[in-house]
């Protein structure tokens, strides 16, 4: 027997392997690059998902034409260059199965200039190597998961949303000012909090009727949340006819004049009222709170509570205003100078 000495690395034979034809017919979308990153294979399946042909990225590196505006690696890529480290700028979703011959998986969309759509792609990229341990090709298979994947969306967007007015909901909320109060805390910069309220709701669903209220709660939320244009500016439906806006790396002066522009906006509408013990048109109240967390302060707890008491007092002083609580506290300690007592933030539900 002779003996088998090492072998050089080679280059995959491509031209008639049986491997290869059937491979060819895989329903399964499929490409595989040499170790020199040139495709040497694009199936027919590979074809109708990126409506590239086979002719136009064979021997070529443009591969990642097919998927992509602008220049970047495809999975595979990345398994031939072994670069596991690359997969979380790439990637939104990724595994690297480690050192072990197994290849990379990863989950992305995917913006097919081809087709002018974009598709959510479940890819599998894996190395083969020859007797002596060399590469000489690299094999990737895609999953068209874009149903599924909008599918997800919508059904976390239905758990995160108001499904009234399109704001996020109270659970939203909840989650972003933990959230927000802990980098504030981190950072030592200002939040601010707004709670805004519909006033005299309550007699305008009884003059006008629940659908034309609805109407009006969405007016409302459309201003609140063209006033949330920072990424981390939340705004939000807290419940019934109340909305609550979380400004970050805000300070109380700044998060009122906000509020200002919030209820001079919803003035401009001019949505008529009209109701006995209410005014002509629809008017908000809005408390404003702000605070930089301290280690002691644990949760927002504080937060929330100045600014239901802000909106708390802005009711009771006439409605249509809004309050700062930091200049509550300063004007109107204990018994305010206009008789008004401000409790805790339960009692402001009957306003």
């Amino acid at each position: 027997m002779a003996k088998r000495g090492k072998t050089p690395a080679k280059t995959v034979d491509v031209a008639d392997s049986y491997a290869v034809r059937l491979m060819q017919h895989l329903v399964v979308p499929t490409f595989v690059i040499d170790p020199k990153r040139r495709v040497v294979i694009w199936n027919r399946a590979c074809e109708r998902l990126t409506g590239v042909a086979a002719s136009e990225v064979i021997g070529t590196t443009k591969h990642w034409q097919a998927f992509y505006e602008s220049k970047r690696p495809c999975l595979a890529d990345l398994v031939a260059l072994d670069r596991p480290e690359q997969l979380p700028e790439y990637y939104s979703e990724y595994a690297a199965r480690g050192h072990n011959g197994l290849g990379f998986s990863a989950e992305n969309w995917c913006v097919m200039p081809r087709l002018g759509n974009q598709l959510y792609l479940a890819i599998d990229a894996g190395p083969i190597h020859d007797e002596a341990g060399n590469l000489i090709a690299v094999v990737e298979t895609l999953r068209d998961l874009t149903g599924q994947k909008r599918a997800e969306t919508a059904l976390k967007e239905l758990a995160t949303k108001d499904g009234l007015t399109g704001l996020s909901n109270r659970r939203s909320f909840d989650e972003m000012l933990m959230s927000e109060w802990s980098r504030a805390q981190q950072t030592q910069r200002p939040m601010s909090l707004l709670f805004v309220d519909v006033d005299h709701f309550k007699l305008f669903n009884d003059q006008h009727g629940h659908q034309t209220g609805d109407e009006c709660l969405r007016a409302v939320a459309d201003v609140v949340s063209r006033h949330a244009l920072r990424p981390l500016d939340l705004a939000s439906r807290y419940g019934g006819e109340e909305f609550a806006l979380i400004l970050p790396d805000m300070s109380c002066d700044d998060a009122c004049v906000i509020a200002e522009e919030i209820r001079r906006a919803v003035m401009a509408l001019a949505i008529a009222h009209g109701a006995i013990g209410a005014g002509n048109h629809v008017t908000l109240s809005v408390g404003v709170a702000s605070h930089i967390p301290g280690e002691a302060d644990g949760g927002p707890d504080r937060l929330l509570g100045s600014a239901d008491q802000a909106l708390y007092a802005a009711k009771r002083l006439g409605r249509n205003r809004v309050i700062c609580a930091e200049r509550m506290l300063a004007e109107f300690a204990g018994l305010g100078r206009d008789g008004v007592q401000v409790p805790s933030s339960t009692a402001r539900k009957s306003a």
